[in-house]
């Protein structure tokens, strides 16, 4: 989305002048950021109520009734028997926030046990403590208020840019050592005997595919290097390609012993969703609860004119497309299967940090509370999916004479 910034900025200065353009000082020109403005609130104002007009049609039209209400329908005949499917996203120290969400669900006294929890990067360190429920709130409560960026990794910038990662994460490596314990592998492999699932999904970084990690499954085998495969692929799910190394994991392929290199769930989805155990069941009933650990679209913020660092915005622009576009299927998956879907995000007015990959406790404990009250009040979840909201909408342009139109 760095692309639309630049343009904001042209068409933004075209209307100050008399929506006339001139190329020559527009290199030098000031963007909306620049000047303070909030590019979410700046639009076409007639091409953009066309447009909302158009969607809200199509929303209310008489196969969207008609698939709501069968969705609808099969839920409430299934709700006396409800199961509950816990979808963690991705987000780094964002993370701080889905913590919150937790702990304060359970303050609440509303917070179900999951039949099944996923979960990917940052999610992927959250998801089994939240598959084995409250009593390790206090775990990811300690680990998501007061980590500092010296405990996750120590950055290597010289040594990095001729290795495979610019951040060393033996500090990151060593609190999951820590945490997984056999006393850990023996709950987890419990809880999976009992017919619950915990899954964390990796990106197997060679064959550029998504993994997903049956835990559970892992913690019943009963082998020596049941734990030390659980914590390879958690550290796996959360290594950010380039940042960390690659987690090398031992496979077996037709007897021979051979290495795959694993990173970040998140490269190749953002949020992912398995239905409850046994899979034969009707769907119908279940409650997908998905915690997104960051806001739902980037902040806006001034584009600086060097090469790399245009880049790296548009790399996290894809990555939060990623996601949105992840929740939308899930969504619609529920809708398809009479599941009740319900998600919850940092809203877009919160001012979170700036960067994911910095651990800061004030900033941690500020959106780790964000999340407690909103789940303890109620007001965390919603049932739509990210771009149906107000002001969620694609910009529609018809023109280059834009307006400033704040969010009430």
């Amino acid at each position: 989305m760095a692309p639309s910034v630049a343009i904001i900025g042209v068409t933004l200065l075209s209307a100050v002048a008399g929506c006339h353009t001139s190329r020559g000082p527009l290199a030098r020109a000031a963007s909306p950021t620049d000047v303070g403005l909030n590019t979410r609130d700046v639009v076409d104002p007639v091409a953009q109520p066309l447009a909302d007009a158009a969607l809200t049609t199509l929303d209310a039209s008489t196969p969207a009734r008609e698939a709501g209400d069968a969705a609808r329908e099969r839920a409430g005949a299934a709700a006396q028997d409800a199961r509950h499917v816990l979808c963690l996203s991705g987000g780094g120290s964002y993370g701080a926030y889905a913590a919150g969400v937790l702990c304060g669900w359970t303050q609440s006294g509303r917070r179900p046990a999951f039949d099944v929890v996923t979960g990917i990067s940052t999610g992927a360190l959250i998801a089994p403590f939240a598959f084995l429920g409250p009593r390790y709130d206090g775990a990811i409560r300690h680990f998501y208020t007061e980590t500092r960026t010296r405990d996750v990794y120590v950055k290597r910038p010289v040594r990095g840019l001729f290795s495979e990662a610019l951040a060393d994460d033996a500090p990151l490596r060593r609190t999951i050592d820590g945490m997984v314990t056999w006393g850990f592998v023996a709950d987890i492999a419990a809880a999976h005997r009992e017919g619950r699932r915990l899954y964390v999904g990796t990106t197997e970084l060679e064959g550029r595919r998504f993994i997903v990690w049956d835990v559970g499954g892992i913690a019943c085998r009963g082998r020596p290097d049941d734990r030390a495969l659980i914590c390879d692929v958690l550290a796996a799910s959360a290594a950010i390609p380039g940042f960390f190394p690659p987690v090398r994991i031992p496979v077996s392929i037709d007897g021979r012993v051979l290495a795959e290199k694993h990173g970040d769930g998140g490269v190749t989805q953002g949020i992912f969703f398995r239905p409850p155990w046994p899979p034969d069941r009707p769907a119908a009933g279940t409650r997908v609860w998905c915690v997104v650990a960051g806001k739902l679209y980037a902040d806006p913020a001034p584009l600086r004119p060097r090469a790399l660092a245009i880049a790296g915005r548009s790399l996290s622009d894809i990555i939060f497309a990623q996601t949105r576009g992840d929740l939308q299927r899930i969504y619609t998956l529920a809708q398809l299967n009479g599941m009740d879907f319900q998600m919850t995000a940092i809203a877009d007015d919160f001012p979170a940090p700036a960067e994911s990959t910095e651990f800061n406790p004030p900033e941690l404990r500020a959106m780790f509370d964000e999340g407690f009250r909103q789940a303890q009040s109620g007001r965390a979840w919603r049932g739509t999916p990210p771009g149906v909201a107000p002001g969620e909408a694609p910009r529609e342009r018809a023109g280059t004479c834009l307006t400033e139109v704040p969010k009430r």
